[in-house]
């Protein structure tokens, strides 16, 4: 059986319990365990795969098809551990369930309550895959007090307190504010706020402590002894010059071995830091700097591109130069030409996205790549926008576009190279969708194989014709005009199995032109970077030395 630990916020939100619970995962892992790590979000979003990006940043899907929190991105960063649609759950997936049972009559006639029935789905849920691993994260979304975060709560001290003693334990994460007048580190909001966790009947047995300036002693000490826990269980966080220092802070405070204290394990494994210690001469010691534009349509909110923005790091990381990224407006090419705010990157980014809005200015950077030989990647709707580009301005197909922007408008207007897609085969089934359909988990979600042609630059990149990528989109790139586009220099070097539908192309005679209609990002991790993004990182290196 799995040992549980249990992460809570306290005081303020977006103190980086998903970082905490990816390097405690991280350090574990580099002591010789096993773990799992998961996440349960109070919202009433049955998932985040309908939010807007502007609300809740990326979605980031599973392998198994699954639309999650982004810290699941976090977590897989970390550990390498691929994250399945059971290490996500919302308050809306829990209810839904519930419901779902009461109206097939599986609660037999009784009273649907938050306790029991509510609480005991989230149980369910926390003891899938129990026997797989020698520990399990769990990341409560939200901080305590928040009204709607009360049935994990509640759900997590019964699930402690039916487990044998010893397996379970709680962490806390909360904030020591500095008041520069009085030039001292508050204790105060961390005080209240495990006390108002203690009121729900948890005591947390490890306090981790965000703060800006050092945590005197005598600070440490008044924590431990008004929130019972022991000093050597003070765990400080200090802001760091980047996430990929975590492990090896944390490691230096002593996270993990509070950890193993608290479970009993003595003597605790040897850690075995050298990946991490790796990853961190290799975020700091860098040989040179490139710059990459990603030309986007939610640039006001990073988190919206989080996962292509670490992949980027960690493409810079194995090719020991920094990546500087600007972000880039995709709508300002509405109205401007592209050329005077594209100059001097060594490469371009054209990041995926929904709707019509900025698509122009997507086609007008995919334009200004292929003809300036700038290394350009396309993802997703950047691969479908690259594709109506050379349509447009090379195969003669001027009024080229997406059936997408058609139904979004009510009216035609293009002719439709990228289409909706309507059935697929997912595993040994054919899956099928209508335009009607509900939006939220009916897109091609999770893990597809594809071909690549042998040859290719794709297949350079990758080492191999066979891979396995991510995907979420509901379009597709029409194969009909597959023969026009090849013969006037796009090429669709990548295809599903069936050879029905496009996942790559590039640009013959161009040192550097990829799109792809997955999500390479999702897989990259920083001590196993994605080799599309090694690649194209290494493509803006060379670049970098003609510019």
């Amino acid at each position: 059986m799995a040992r549980y630990v249990f992460i809570t916020g306290g005081v303020v939100s977006s103190l980086g319990k998903g970082l905490a619970s990816a390097a405690l995962g991280a350090l574990l892992q580099a002591r010789g365990y096993s773990v799992r790590l998961r996440k349960l979000d109070p919202y009433l979003n049955v998932d985040p795969g309908t939010m807007s990006p502007f609300e809740h940043g990326e979605v980031f899907v599973t392998d198994d098809g699954a639309e999650t929190d982004l810290d699941l991105g976090h977590y897989e960063r970390f550990t390498g551990v691929a994250a399945r649609n059971t290490d996500s759950i919302s308050s809306g997936r829990v209810y839904s369930t519930v419901l779902e049972k009461e109206r097939r009559g599986d609660y037999l006639g009784k009273t649907i309550q938050v306790i029991p029935h509510v609480t005991n789905e989230i149980k369910d849920f926390l003891d899938i895959g129990d026997d797989e691993v020698d520990f399990m994260l769990c990341e409560i979304g939200g901080t305590v007090g928040d009204i709607e975060g009360l049935p994990f709560f509640e759900a997590i001290r019964q699930f402690a307190h039916e487990r044998p003693r010893g397996e379970c334990l709680f962490m806390h994460l909360t904030l020591l504010p500095y008041l520069a007048a009085s030039g001292e580190l508050k204790t105060k909001p961390t005080q209240h706020s495990v006390k108002e966790l203690q009121s729900i009947g948890i005591a947390p047995d490890i306090l981790v402590c965000r703060s800006e300036h050092p945590i005197p002693e005598k600070e440490r000490e008044k924590l431990a002894l008004f929130c019972n826990v022991r000093p050597d269980s003070v765990i400080a966080a200090y802001d760091l010059p980047s996430i990929y220092d975590a492990p090896l802070a944390y490691h230096k405070e002593g996270m993990d071995t509070a950890v193993l204290n608290a479970f009993g394990i003595s003597p605790a494994p040897k850690p075995k830091m050298e990946v991490w210690e790796d990853v961190s001469d290799r975020v700091h010691n860098y040989e040179g700097e490139v710059r990459i534009a990603i030309v986007g349509k939610y640039i006001q909110l990073e988190d919206a591109y989080k996962s292509i923005k670490e992949a980027l790091m960690h493409g810079g990381m194995a090719n020991r130069v920094k990546v500087r990224v600007d972000w880039v407006d995709a709508e300002v090419f509405d109205r401007e030409d592209a050329a005077p705010h594209l100059e001097g990157y060594h490469a371009i980014l054209v990041p995926g996205g929904f709707g019509e809005r900025g698509t122009e200015g997507k086609i007008k950077a995919a334009q200004f790549a292929r003809e300036k030989k700038i290394p350009y990647l396309g993802i997703c709707l950047g691969m479908q926008m690259a594709v109506v580009e050379a349509a447009r301005n090379l195969a003669g197909l001027t009024d080229a576009g997406s059936e997408e922007f058609d139904h979004e408008a009510g009216k035609k207007r293009f002719t439709p190279v990228v289409y909706h897609l309507k059935e697929w085969v997912q595993g040994n089934h054919k899956v099928k969708r209508k335009e009607t359909d509900d939006k939220g988990g009916t897109m091609r979600l999770g893990a597809y194989n594809a071909t690549l042609t042998a040859g290719s630059k794709v297949a350079e990149v990758y080492g191999t014709t066979a891979i396995e990528e991510r995907h979420r989109h509901r379009y597709e790139v029409d194969i009909k005009y597959k023969e026009e586009l090849e013969k006037n220099g796009l090429v669709f070097s990548g295809m599903s199995p069936d050879g029905k539908l496009p996942e790559i192309v590039e640009v013959k005679d161009h040192p550097w032109f990829i799109g792809v209609q997955f999500h390479p990002e999702l897989k990259s991790k920083p001590f196993a970077p994605h080799p599309l993004f090694r690649d194209f990182v290494r493509a803006a290196k060379d670049n970098s030395r003609l510019v």
